[in-house]
């Protein structure tokens, strides 16, 4: 049994070493830094991809990214936050229509995605504030690092077959619109009004590593940031609190920790939910 522990803890460290090279060459290669990403994380999207591809180890894999066309994309999307579908998440809907209100005391309130997830993430955020006579005026700034998630989400369209679902997740959020009214057909698929998405400015931006951008009244990271280890994830705090208006509201993933170097400096809007009002 002893021995048997002995080499499992050796795999373990094995791959715990090839994963570091991994990132190292993601790094040197393509640019993007998931080195401070959590690991666990990190070790179930490789792993899942090494399923998908038939890869026997990280080595492979990391072979294949280095010198396979299309391998280094397919690696760096595997990575991104996963694409969100229309009102998928009852829960912050919800929240956000009661939020949304704050922002009429701004003239021209802007809101960031940070490392959004997708087209209908932006596209679900738009109909929210249309219906709450808030778009016209409203700008929405929608970051994601990955280049080939942002191409996705510029070129993005819904397939017919799904549009029945996310009308019924849309009327479980609250909506009382008839869902189909905000989009049109282009190429057989259901894409966003004009109207809806000229409020959305779509850039590449890289938490990891870029600065503040602009001044919001709203923040919000919920999908990304359980990916990011504790050094990263402090960065990217400090770069939403460099990013928000005084009594701005900032969206996480979890409340902040008491012991927060930023935490003095917020309220929660909601008990025990991860919405943070900017008080300081």
């Amino acid at each position: 049994m002893a021995a048997l522990n002995a080499g499992f803890d050796s795999a373990q460290r094995v791959e715990a070493l090839e994963i570091a090279l991994l990132l190292e060459a993601l790094l040197a290669r393509f640019g993007f830094d998931f080195r401070g990403f959590e690991p666990a994380g990190l070790r179930r999207k490789l792993r899942a991809l090494m399923r998908e591809r038939g890869l026997g180890t990280i080595s492979a894999l990391q072979e294949s990214v280095l010198h396979q066309p299309g391998a280094g994309a397919a690696l760096l999307r595997a990575l991104s936050v996963a694409p969100a579908a229309m009102f998928d998440d009852e829960q912050e809907a919800r929240q956000l229509r009661q939020l949304l209100g704050g922002l009429r005391a701004s003239a021209q309130p802007k809101i960031w995605l940070a490392e959004c997830a997708g087209a209908e993430q932006a596209w679900t955020l738009a109909i929210l504030l249309l219906e709450e006579g808030l778009l016209a005026r409203t700008e929405i700034f929608a970051s994601i690092a990955n280049e080939q998630a942002l191409a996705e989400a510029r070129a993005a369209g819904i397939a017919p077959g799904r549009m029945a679902a996310c009308a019924e997740n849309y009327r479980r959020c609250g909506g009382a619109g008839r869902f189909a009214d905000y989009f049109g057909l282009d190429e057989g698929r259901a894409v966003a009004l004009p109207a809806l998405r000229a409020r959305i400015t779509w850039a590449q931006y890289n938490l990891p590593s870029d600065a503040s951008c602009n001044e919001f009244q709203l923040i919000v990271c919920r999908r990304a940031l359980p990916d990011f280890g504790p050094a990263l994830r402090r960065r990217a705090l400090q770069t939403f609190h460099d990013s928000l208006a005084r009594f701005g509201v900032l969206g996480l993933d979890r409340p902040l920790d008491a012991d927060d170097a930023l935490a003095a400096r917020y309220r929660p809007v909601f008990p025990r939910q991860a919405w943070l009002k900017r008080v300081v």
